[in-house]
This record gives structure tokens, sequence and C-alpha cells, in this order.
């Protein structure tokens, strides 16, 4: 959420953010006529409960002196004063849950740094890792090497839950598994905490990190509740990691604090028709590893770079070729401030296909989380960060097209064999 103050003090930068994103820069316009409002009719209560206080010392003073007359005329201007005041805090309140819902609905400042442009086309190749293989026969996309191996089986997934679900089995499935173990233990080796969290999180908890009210559609909604709030299933790790601290003051000494949590995601991939309904790269459920980060305002940008060399370590250590674009404007997310996205090659799509995203958000989340760190006697805001680390079925896509061998079998990555047992190729069973 944006500083609301902001739209009185630097309007224009709120609208030259928005017009950088492809968005009207009038969108600003309604915070700047509440943010006034609320201050008008905050100094107005203020100024009434003030005259008060004064005429209610008058109204005392008269009464001692025996004054009773024209204290009594004191007492009803005082009463006017009180019901005016009242009225003053009821429009307050409304004008201030307006604004809040208008602050809600707006995206992040863009960051200088990010690059222009109005979609992903436009994001720039920043660096490249890995020489893409030469096939000496015709690659093919990893659902029919999955399916020709006999561990792929979209038809039952499609009896158990409908379009857009996998079952995978045998040396796939551990596969899977492995690479969870491959992706925490790399990430504890770079100093984070582990921690297991709720699949399943209140509206508030969505609404700390920017999922609501923006993405709703995009939600998979528990019809039950939970805690007599409304109740989804997490689109990410990134929801309730970045939750844990909501609502408190940290010790600077603390930050940075950084988590890997890793869970199932569930995405109901509402805007999404038509687009890779084949496979395991866009479906409604997924396992991820997340990376999160929260940090002093300072360290942010330079903690960017860190968590995307720790996601691109995982991809270097499969030996999978990749290559690293900048986010533009128009692509950095809604909540994003500035941003990469980590593609790896696929052979049997002959493409770079995004398997992680890297984003800080700046204050945007830890002010709608009330997420503060103490500095000598003030309380300042977080900045969080988070990123894949990675998309783990995206993962095993890029390992099944760039492994893929002539004869069906699939080379098992050097780095994955210990947590498969030595395995050193994957063939039909």
């Amino acid at each position: 959420m944006l500083d609301p103050n902001l739209f009185v003090n630097h309007p224009e930068v709120v609208r030259q953010s928005l017009l950088r994103r492809g968005m009207d820069p009038a969108l600003a316009d309604p915070l700047v006529a509440l943010n006034v409002r609320r201050r008008a009719l905050q100094k107005e209560g203020d100024d009434l409960r003030q005259l008060r206080n004064q005429k209610s010392q008058v109204v005392g003073q008269l009464m001692k002196s025996g004054q009773g007359e024209q204290a009594e005329v004191i007492k009803a201007e005082v009463r006017g004063i009180g019901e005016r005041t009242s009225a003053i805090e009821a429009e307050l309140t409304i004008v201030a849950d307006e604004e809040r819902t208008q602050l809600l609905g707006l995206p992040n400042l863009v960051d200088p740094l990010t690059p222009d442009g109005t979609d992903d086309k436009a994001n720039p190749v920043v660096r490249s890792w890995g020489t893409p293989r030469v096939f000496d026969f015709p690659p093919r996309p990893h659902d029919e090497v999955a399916t020709a191996l006999g561990m792929y089986d979209p038809d039952r997934a499609a009896k158990l839950s409908g379009a857009r679900f996998a079952v995978l089995s045998g040396a796939l499935a551990r596969m899977e598994r492995a690479l969870v173990s491959l992706f925490c233990d790399i990430a504890e080796g770079n100093g984070y905490r582990e921690v297991q969290v709720p699949y399943m999180v209140t509206r508030e908890t969505m609404t700390g990190t920017g999922q609501l009210p923006k993405f709703e559609e995009d939600l998979f909604k528990i019809s039950g509740g939970l805690a007599g709030q409304d109740a989804y299933l997490i689109p990410t790790a990134e929801v309730p990691v970045t939750n844990l601290h909501r609502d408190e003051i940290l010790d600077e000494e603390q930050l940075p604090v950084r988590y890997h949590a890793f869970t199932p995601c569930f995405r109901s991939e509402a805007g999404s028709a038509g687009r890779d309904t084949r496979g395991l790269v866009r479906v409604h459920q997924f396992h991820k590893v997340e990376l999160v980060w929260i940090t002093r305002p300072e360290d942010s940008a330079a903690n960017l770079d860190t968590l995307v060399d720790h996601a691109e370590s995982l991809l270097r250590a499969l030996e999978l070729p990749f290559h690293t674009v900048a986010r533009c404007a128009g692509d950095v997310g809604f909540g994003g401030s500035r941003g990469y996205d980590i593609e790896v090659w696929l052979p049997g799509q002959a493409a770079y296909r995004e398997i992680s995203s890297c984003t800080n958000f700046g204050d945007f989340q830890a002010r709608r989380l009330k997420l503060r760190f103490k500095r000598e006697k003030k309380n300042l805001l977080c900045h969080t960060l988070n990123g894949s680390a990675l998309a783990v079925g995206r993962t095993l896509v890029a390992i099944l097209e760039n492994y893929q061998q002539a004869d069906g079998s699939v080379i098992v990555p050097v780095a994955l064999r210990p947590y498969l047992g030595g395995m050193e190729r994957i063939v039909r069973g």
C-alpha cells in the first residue's frame, strides 16, 4: 500500500508511476481529494474538541461564580459543538475507509531503475548462463517425454479433479520430491531459516501481501472460512511467510530476516484460458520453494541482487541453461517496485520460459502488514522481498526437455543423484 501522504505532498510521483505502468494517471485523483478531505475533517475535529474543552472550563468558572444563566448558554454551545464533532467523526470514518479501499487498489511505485516498457516483450536480458544443447534428434515437449516413460497421467488427474492437474508416478514423482530437498538444502546453506506454514489463510493475510482485493478471481476460496473470516488456499508461500511478522516491531539487529518454505501452491489461472493447456507449465496445483527477505530499506536493492543469485544458483547446480531478464514497468507486478524473471531454456518449445520471479516490494507490503523495525527511538517500515527458488514442476519440465535422450530415457542431473539413491537415468517403468 502506498503512503497516503504522497497524494498531497507528491501526487505527481504517483501519477508518473501509473503512467510508466501503462495506467491512467487520473487514478490517483480520487485519493488526492480523499486525503485533502480527511485532513480537513481531522483538523476541524481537533479544533472543535479544543474549543469544547475551553468552553467547558468557562462553564465551570461561571457556575462557581454563581452565573448560572450564562453557564446554561455556554452549555448549549458545548452540546452543539459535541453534535458537530460526532458528525465529523462519523464522516471521517467513512472517508478513511474509502481512502483505504482506494489505496488497496493502487499498485506500488515503480523503482527508477526499473526499465520502461508495457509488457514482458520489453524485458531486457541482463545475463545468460549455459549453452542450449544441440540435439541429434527432434527434442520432444516434456509431456510427451513423461507420457512415454509411463509416469505422467493427465487423464486420471482429470478424473479426480478436472483439467490442469497432473498425476506423476515412479521416478518422476521421486524426482519432484528430490528437487524440493535439493532446493531446501541449498537455501539452508545460503543462510535461510526453514519454516513450515499453513496452506490456508485468512482474508487479512491475503490482503497483507497484496493478493486481495486486486486478484481475488485468481484465488481458490474456501467456503467454510477461517477464524471468522473469508479464507483461501495459498497461491504461493510468500503469503503466509511474509505475514509471519505482521503487526510486529523487530529490532534492527534482527535484520535481515530470511526464510525459505516449501509449499504446494493453488491458482485458479482465471486469466489464462487457452494458454499452456498441455503438461505441467500452467496448472492449478504445483509445488514451489520460496525465499523471503525482511530487510532494512537501505539494504533492499543489494538484497535483491543476492536473492536473484541464490535463485540462479539452483539452475547452475542442475546445469540448465537460462537467462535473466529485468521486468519492465508494465510487467513488474502489482506490488513490485523492481524485479527480475529467470527464464530456463526449454528445447521442446524452443523458447525460454519463466521459472522464477524475484521482486523487491519496498515498503508496499510492510505498510499493509504494519511490519516495522526499531531504529533508536523511531519505528520504521521494513522492506520485503521474495523469489521462487524454484517452481518445482517447471524445473521438472526443464529437466525432461533438456536431459531427454533419443531412446526415450532421461539423464538425471548430477546434483540430484544423491537424492535419488545414485540413480543416473530414468527409463520407462
